[in-house]
């Protein structure tokens, strides 16, 4: 049986390119720590629900291992890590409706989560000082980024609410965009495409405390009730599980970002690119090589771009020079037929409803 890992990363890791700041697709393993907050005297239902999550996850194609730990200071606070093959795998699984099933016995017991995620880069001990990093396939150099943490949003909304929703979307007022010393919004686009939504983040410090400071911005609660009723899956951002099931599915993933050189402002352009059935990660993954090999041409127009996945959502957001016109992002004629048996169509663009920049990004 072929893994997802084997069929994304196929071949051994290849010399980092300093243009790519991010990608899923180096083939490396990946570490997953979760850092989590137990309720006072819930440490023993946490335990069993964990011990039935992890025979479990045991199954899911490219886990490798885990552990649990309890602090030695405080026994509310629990650290889970993870090793896989590799990102997709884990991703395939963490954005599933799988792994919403998996995780609900926790969320009663639980008061507060924290997941990072991490490429295998340098390992030692136990022989493993010893070991060829190409065996492991382990990145050949650190990347080296740009300091802004890249995310989406996607949902739906029930047909014929498009223009409503639009025009709710385009007209709320911006939040603050400082979230504490460390960590502002950078950039928020929105665009829509039929009755699909994607909302694209940008944020410099810590992703999840800009995301939990913007839901609690006056302006945007109350964007967000507005478009309650014209929402395809029902929501009550009122109620925590509610609301964390309902950000659980509409997380859409950055798993590639590529830039050249220049710090130019651009023109900002998203596209749509529907795959078949199950094709979603490969698609995506053969998006991010023409991009990088793209972004190496030094006539290139485009000055950024970032695909985002999750099933078989796949979206392109691409910055090109000022006046290069929307003709720019699309793929070059014949760039896309390599991936016919992966697509479900052609590309199409995305209407861009507002694109808001933080006035000291």
């Amino acid at each position: 049986m072929t893994t997802t890992s084997e069929k994304v990363s196929q071949q051994l890791t290849r010399q980092v390119s300093k243009r790519v700041s991010q990608s899923v697709f180096d083939g490396s393993p990946l570490r997953v720590v979760l850092l989590v907050d137990v309720y006072d005297g819930a440490q023993q239902q946490f335990l069993e629900a964990y011990e039935q999550l992890c025979n479990q996850v045991a199954k899911v194609p490219g886990h490798v291992s885990d552990q649990l730990c309890q602090s030695i200071e405080n026994p509310s606070q629990w650290l889970i890590t993870s090793e896989w093959e590799s990102a997709p795998p884990f991703l395939a699984w963490v954005n599933s409706e799988e792994h919403v099933q998996m995780v609900q016995p926790m969320h009663s017991c639980i008061r507060d989560t924290r997941s990072l995620r991490f490429h295998v880069v340098r390992e030692m001990g136990r022989g493993l000082a010893k070991v060829d990093p190409a065996q492991r396939k382990l990145q050949v150099s650190p990347r080296i980024g740009d300091g802004v943490i890249r995310h989406a949003l996607t949902f739906t909304v029930k047909p014929g609410s498009e223009p409503e929703v639009a025009k709710i979307l385009a007209n709320y007022d911006s939040p603050e965009t400082h979230v504490d010393e460390t960590t502002r919004l950078v950039r928020t686009s929105l665009f829509l495409i039929g009755n699909r939504v994607v909302r694209a983040i940008e944020v410099r410090g810590d992703l999840l405390q800009a995301l939990r400071h913007v839901a609690r911005q006056p302006e945007v609660r109350a964007v967000e009730e507005a478009i309650n009723p014209y929402l395809e899956q029902e929501r009550d951002l009122s109620c925590d599980e509610s609301a964390r099931v309902f950000f659980t599915r509409a997380a859409l993933p950055a798993v590639h970002h590529v830039s050249v050189d220049e710090r130019h402002e651009g023109e900002r352009h998203a596209l749509y690119i529907p795959a078949r059935p199950g094709c979603g990660m490969r698609l995506a993954e053969a998006l991010a090589r023409l991009d990088e090999d793209a972004a190496e041409d030094p006539a290139t127009p485009v000055l950024r771009s970032t695909v985002f996945q999750r099933d078989d959502v796949v979206v392109r957001l691409v910055d090109v020079r000022p006046g290069a016109g929307v003709e720019a992002a699309l793929p070059e004629p014949g760039a896309l037929a390599p991936l016919k048996s992966l697509l479900d169509g052609d590309a199409a663009r995305m209407k861009l409803i507002t694109d808001r920049r933080s006035p000291d990004a």
